[in-house]
């Protein structure tokens, strides 16, 4: 196949994946809306120096990140796909430094194009890649990282040496202004052992106090200014989101050692069958290829060290799935004579992938399947139907990948294509009501729009209706969540209402406009609290509820 003939299949593979779907998936909340929402208020707002959430001091992450999802919806507008640019863009860079990578360090442009193929194909990085949240973001400047290093071990001259540890240096400080010091923990952990075993601890030492000075020159500006203008920013910073949330024992996500052992599996899917020989063949090598080395331990330390932490998501490990691409590329293509048993196991383990996940939507979880309580309901034969054929074609294409001929393996890549095309369209009434809220905000914009006040008890279904209503005027009735810290500033009191007192605080507010309360019930709950007050106005859908109250003399 000619090069052009490639290069033009990988573009609309790449256009099918990450470009044409992404408008017709709603947000889910609540890290979707939170972050289209702060980022919508930025833009708004004119203030790219301090994040702000309902106009209310939200100190969770640094900037940097927010800045990338800024320029999302300043370039594509007020859409979905505005949301999602920024993890996108991330993403994509990601695979390019990948292939940059695999080509300094395997002198081999199939190893580095399948490296990027697979790592853009991988269930774990599809699925956050195309998620609005800082991870990809934070993703890119790991890589970015790891990337500068391996310039410096490459280097033949102290220029060049020079200009890898400023750029490491640079990439650092995006991390760090993107998730704080835990950007930081990825490119120490891989490099230090690394440096250890090639004997260039002694040169990191020397030359680690510039990468170190570059970084802090580069985040200062901004660092600086928040503690100015919001003084108490690093204080809850530091210690709430780093420490509390990875080492305390009320860490917020907290998980077993294990944990990441499934995610790590599930992730790597369509390509699961080249993880063992991956990483025992990078073992092997270590004494030939210091390239290997290198990215088996940028897949390893990390990875340890993730699931030492209390607080654990799955999110956290996919700066591991970066050089695990390029493992599992180079022994794609390492000629070895059990490949041929490796690519069919790979084959039926897709194959097999899909026929489950088939059966269990046709038989087990759809409305006429064996289960007691299923997830779509009679009403659902289309989601039904798109789910079914999303499966379906990851079978089809493990099936096809079994077939002998030449690079017929790497039809593995279209595995997750019928579920990256349909997905949208899959999603159970049910989990559309609970965590996609933008159809239920849409149903009742015009009551919304035209209210003085707007509460909620839920900030991740009020983000929706922020974003959507572009108005970050909402008021918090009985619960805080995640806005805890921002409503505990004196200027933020007139912006929660509890349970008991919210039947004076109506009466007195109805009588400057109209009042929206959106409530969202727990699972199994059947009616909101009986003790609101009776309202002019009721709509629900599943689990989300709608209360308008007229505005009265």
């Amino acid at each position: 196949m000619r090069t052009g003939t490639k290069t033009a299949l990988l573009l609309a593979l790449f256009a099918l994946y990450y470009l044409i779907p992404i408008e017709f998936r709603a947000l889910w909340q609540p890290d979707e809306t939170r972050y289209a929402e702060i980022s919508r208020e930025m833009l708004f707002s004119g203030n790219w120096l301090v994040p702000h959430f309902f106009d209310l001091r939200y100190f969770e992450k640094p900037i940097a990140g927010y800045w990338v999802n800024n320029l999302g919806q300043l370039l594509f507008g007020h859409t979905n796909f505005g949301v999602r640019a920024g993890s996108i863009f991330c993403t994509t860079l990601s695979a390019l430094l990948i292939y940059w990578l695999g080509r300094q360090m395997f002198a081999s442009h199939k190893v580095a194009l399948t490296g990027s193929t697979i790592f853009l194909t991988s269930l774990l990085v599809y699925g956050v890649g195309t998620y609005a949240v800082l991870d990809p973001i934070l993703l890119l400047w790991m890589v970015a990282a790891m990337c500068s290093y391996w310039l410096v071990a490459q280097a033949a001259t102290s220029p060049q040496r020079l200009r890898g540890y400023l750029l490491l240096g640079a990439a650092c400080a995006m991390g760090f202004m993107t998730k704080g010091f835990l950007a930081l923990a990825v490119p120490v952990l891989a490099i230090v052992p690394w440096a250890l075993w090639q004997r260039r601890f002694g040169e990191l030492l020397r030359w680690g106090p510039l990468t170190i000075g570059v970084a802090a020159v580069i985040s200062a500006p901004w660092a600086l200014a928040i503690y100015h203008q919001e003084g108490d920013f690093w204080h809850y910073f530091f210690w709430v989101e780093h420490i509390q949330r990875f080492a305390d024992a009320d860490a917020q996500h907290k998980a077993p050692f294990w944990y990441y052992l499934p995610v790590l599996l599930a992730g790597s899917l369509p390509w699961l069958a080249l993880l063992p020989g991956s990483l025992t063949g990078a073992w092997r090598q270590r004494k030939q290829h210091a390239g290997a080395v290198y990215l088996l331990s940028w897949t390893l330390l990390p990875l340890l060290f993730f699931s030492i932490a209390k607080g654990k998501l799955p999110t956290y490990i996919l700066p591991c799935f970066a050089p695990l691409a390029l493992l599992m590329a180079q022994y794609a293509h390492s000629g070895k004579a059990q490949l041929v048993k490796v690519f069919k196991l790979n084959g039926w383990i897709n194959l097999i992938f899909g026929l489950i996940a088939l059966f269990i939507i046709v038989a087990v979880i759809a409305p006429w399947g064996v289960a007691h309580h299923p997830v779509y309901t009679r009403d659902e034969t289309r989601q039904v139907a798109c789910a079914a054929l999303a499966f379906a074609g990851w079978a089809v294409m493990g099936w096809l990948s079994l077939k002998p001929g030449n690079g017929r393996w790497q039809w593995a890549a279209l595995c997750p294509l019928a579920l990256a095309l349909l997905v949208g369209f899959a999603i159970p009434d049910r989990v559309r009501d609970a965590k996609q809220p933008q159809s239920f905000v849409r149903a009742v914009a015009h009551q919304l729009a035209e209210s003085r006040y707007l509460l909620s008890d839920n900030p991740g279904i009020a983000s929706a209706m922020a974003w959507e209503l572009q108005r970050s005027d909402i008021t918090f009735y009985d619960a805080k969540g995640e806005l805890q810290y921002g409503l505990s500033y004196p200027d933020a009191q007139p912006r929660y209402v509890d349970e008991e007192a919210f039947a004076d605080w109506l009466q007195v507010h109805r009588r400057q406009g109209r009042v929206s309360l959106v409530l969202m019930l727990n699972a199994g709950e059947k009616q909101p609290d009986t003790r609101l007050p009776q309202p002019d106005d009721v709509y629900r859908q599943g689990r989300l509820v709608y209360y308008g109250y007229n505005a009265t003399p």
